[in-house]
């Protein structure tokens, strides 16, 4: 029989990876802080397991997708929590954008308590959850990794599934990613204005670059954003800006240049001043378009 997946945190991203698991024929219990995605799950086929503790207490593999590092402190350590509930052999997978010196804090406590604790951020947003095309970039015990593989491959592309290094990899590899989109999207949007201000349709710049080294997913996917004016979140602004803090704590830990990730953390400061935060990250390109004049 599958393990029971205890999943703990059903937001934007963890409900649809929770459904997964369930189209996949795991036997799924579930928390979240608010009732309705509960109710949702539940109707899908998984069981409310009431609390964290609830959860570890009725599971094998216990997954953990919440906001940032207090939350996920508040998950495990807090009262009623995972960790107090925990039995040996047991596995922890956060797959939450948190911290990396946190992830390594966390699963140095697992380990005490004779569990093994996976950190596996993710990438795609709310579609690659949707579809269960994540990419997955884990950090901990290469065996582990191997167990729990399938349960990953459940919500995530097989071939994006990544084991990265020891705990807290997952976390820096999380961080290069952030890092990555948030230098593309600039230089997207600042291409977008450029082409708008000079009369070109960049619907056909982008369908060439496309076609070229320029071409990427950000191109591909927040391109067609700015050409339809769409900032319905697929990943919320205010949560990319959580991120990008991890980028430059992480920065600043390992002594590591970021000039470039510096600018972007400004417009991302600029993003949040402006109440962007409840949209789309890709709003990011709406600072370059207001200093442009441009829609």
């Amino acid at each position: 029989m599958a393990e029971t997946i205890g999943f703990i945190g059903l937001g934007l991203m963890g409900r649809p990876m929770a459904k997964n698991l369930l189209k996949k024929g795991y036997p799924v219990v579930v928390h979240n802080r608010s009732r309705p995605a509960v109710d949702d799950l539940v109707q899908a086929g998984a069981k409310d397991g009431g609390s964290p503790g609830g959860v570890a207490e009725q599971s094998d593999v216990i997954i953990s997708m919440v906001p940032d590092a207090p939350d996920v402190r508040d998950v495990l350590q807090g009262s009623g929590g995972v960790f107090e509930k925990l039995r040996r052999g047991q596995i922890i997978i956060d797959m939450s954008t948190i911290s990396p010196t946190v992830a390594k804090e966390l699963a140095d406590e697992a380990a005490r308590r004779g569990v093994m604790m996976l950190d596996a951020p993710v990438s795609g947003g709310e579609i690659g959850a949707i579809q269960g095309t994540l990419s997955i970039m884990i950090g901990g015990d290469e065996q582990t990794v191997e167990t729990v593989r399938p349960i990953l491959e459940a919500m995530g592309n097989p071939e994006r599934i990544v084991r990265i290094g020891d705990a807290g990899a997952g976390q820096i590899c999380k961080a290069c990613n952030q890092m990555a989109i948030g230098g593309a999207l600039i230089a997207v949007a600042e291409a977008y204005a450029l082409a708008k201000k000079a009369g070109v349709d960049f619907t056909k710049v982008r369908e060439a670059l496309m076609g070229g080294f320029a071409a990427s997913r950000v191109l591909e996917v927040h391109g067609q954003r700015m050409i339809e004016g769409n900032w319905k979140p697929g990943f919320k602004a205010k949560l990319y800006a959580k991120d990008y803090r991890i980028v430059t704590s992480a920065g600043a830990a390992y002594d590591s240049p970021m000039p470039a990730s510096a600018l972007v953390a400004q417009f991302v400061n600029a993003m949040l001043a402006e109440g962007l935060g409840e949209g789309d990250y890709s709003a990011l390109a709406k600072v370059i378009f207001r200093l442009g004049g441009v829609e």
